[in-house]
C-alpha cells in the first residue's frame, strides 16, 4: 500500500487549510481584517467557543494567523490573518470560481444519485 503523502502531493495542503473550520476563519480574517473573538463567533455564527478556540491555536501554531494580547482591563486579544495565510488567496478566489460555476451542476447530480430507485 502506498503512503498517501507521496502519492498525493496535496494531501498535507489540505489537512491543513481544509479542515472543517479553517476556511471560514482565514476567509473572514482576510476579507474584513484584525478581528477579536467575539467577531469572528459573530460572523462564523455555527462554530462553538471551543472549536473556534482550538482551531485559532492551531492556525496560530501553523503560521497562518498571529495572535495579539493586549493587557488591557478586561484583557484584549486580536486576531489577524499573516502573509502566509494571505497567500491563499488565490487559492480560495480560484476555488469561489469553481463553486459559482460548478456547484449547480453538483447539486443536480446529487438529487438525479438519489431519485433513482436502483441506489441502495
Amino acid at each position: 500500500m502506498a503512503d498517501p503523502e507521496p502519492a498525493c502531493p496535496i494531501a498535507p495542503v489540505v489537512d491543513i487549510v481544509f479542515s472543517r473550520w479553517t476556511t471560514p476563519i482565514l476567509w473572514a480574517l482576510h476579507e474584513y481584517g484584525r478581528q477579536r473573538f467575539v467577531e469572528l463567533a459573530r460572523r462564523i455564527s455555527t462554530i462553538t467557543p471551543k472549536v473556534l478556540t482550538q482551531r485559532l491555536r492551531q492556525l496560530e501554531r501553523d503560521g497562518m494567523i498571529t495572535r495579539t494580547y493586549h493587557p488591557e482591563v478586561p484583557p484584549r486579544v486580536e486576531y489577524e490573518i499573516t502573509e502566509l495565510g494571505r497567500s491563499l488567496a488565490p487559492l480560495f478566489a480560484e476555488l469561489a470560481e469553481w463553486g459559482a460555476a460548478h456547484l449547480d451542476a453538483v447539486q443536480r447530480a446529487r438529487e438525479a444519485y438519489d431519485a433513482d430507485p436502483t441506489r441502495p
